[in-house]
């Protein structure tokens, strides 16, 4: 049972790797595109089309960075934590938890910046 979860986390941090990589690709190809755009001289109305479908903050990976984070955490606080592996509901709470956290962590961060 210990070799599933061992392959479930490396598993995890594979798709949250390829996760990470490509959101910081497509971040960096929108903020070229406007550059190009704000390089090019006057706007017109074709470009003025694109430019809703770019994001208009970084606020998203941070919002990321701090979720992946606190599931990481959670993850290391398991690892401390004695349980049953084959009948315990505590790893799902505490790693529940932990993601909840990061998502409380990430509101009262945009909501302390928007005042």
């Amino acid at each position: 049972m210990f070799n599933i979860i061992e392959t479930l986390g490396s598993f995890i941090m594979i798709i949250s790797v390829f996760a990470i990589t490509a959101s910081l690709i497509v971040s960096f190809l929108n903020y070229r595109l406007k550059r190009r755009l704000l390089d090019a001289g006057p706007i017109d109305d074709n470009a003025l089309k694109l430019l809703p479908s770019i994001p208009k903050s970084s606020s998203d990976m941070l919002k990321w960075g701090i979720i992946l984070f606190f599931a990481g955490l959670g993850l290391i606080v398991l690892e401390f934590i004695p349980f049953n592996v084959e009948s315990s509901p505590l790893p799902y709470g505490v790693e529940t938890v932990f993601i909840a956290t990061g998502f409380l962590v990430y509101y009262f961060l945009i909501s302390r910046n928007n005042k």
